[in-house]
């Protein structure tokens, strides 16, 4: 396993710990800081095994695959806690989580015809302003980042939208024969 690879399954071991500091608020506002910090460093790989790999020439079917699932369960875990938390309406996790429902049965029916769909400028135009959202509204600093955390919350969901449209168009082709 290269070490893009390896990047990417370290964000997936960290969702749980993340998840865990999040909603575990035995160490007062320090658990926050540490599920911030958690998923900071997890970001992090994303933006880290995405440049190895390009610029190594390590990009694998199995990195396509994996890393675009490492983002989602990161991501959505932290939507998840963000809702539990009241710090993110429902209805606005709901679409987040529903395109990447969509998306990952698009990405299952073309791995079952040995095709493998990359991301998108768009998705991942979405994932790094939905990361971005995630850490302001956890840091929950006040004033103006109140501002900002709305404002991110309404791009997210908006390109969302149009990433998973674009999607769509793009690869409608991988539905032939499956209707």
């Amino acid at each position: 396993m290269n070490t893009p690879n390896k990047l990417t399954m370290l964000r997936v071991f960290l969702v749980p710990f993340f998840v865990f500091f999040m909603m575990y608020e035995g160490f007062g506002t320090n658990s926050k800081y540490i599920a911030l910090a958690i998923f900071i460093i997890a970001s992090l790989t994303d933006m880290l095994d995405g440049y190895l790999a390009r610029k190594n020439h390590l990009i694998t079917d199995f990195g396509k695959f994996m890393d675009p699932i490492a983002d989602k369960l990161l991501v959505c875990s932290a939507l998840i806690c963000l809702v539990e938390k009241g710090m993110i309406p429902a209805w606005i996790v709901i679409v987040l989580i529903g395109r990447e429902f969509i998306i990952s049965g698009f990405r299952l029916i073309a791995s079952d015809k040995g095709l493998v769909i990359a991301a998108s400028w768009w998705g991942k135009s979405k994932t790094v302003v939905q990361m971005l959202m995630v850490i302001v509204l956890i840091a929950d600093p006040g004033g103006i980042f109140d501002v900002i955390g709305k404002v991110l919350i309404w791009a997210a969901l908006i390109l969302t939208v149009i990433s998973l449209v674009d999607y769509l168009k793009k690869n409608w082709h991988v539905m032939d024969g499956q209707m």
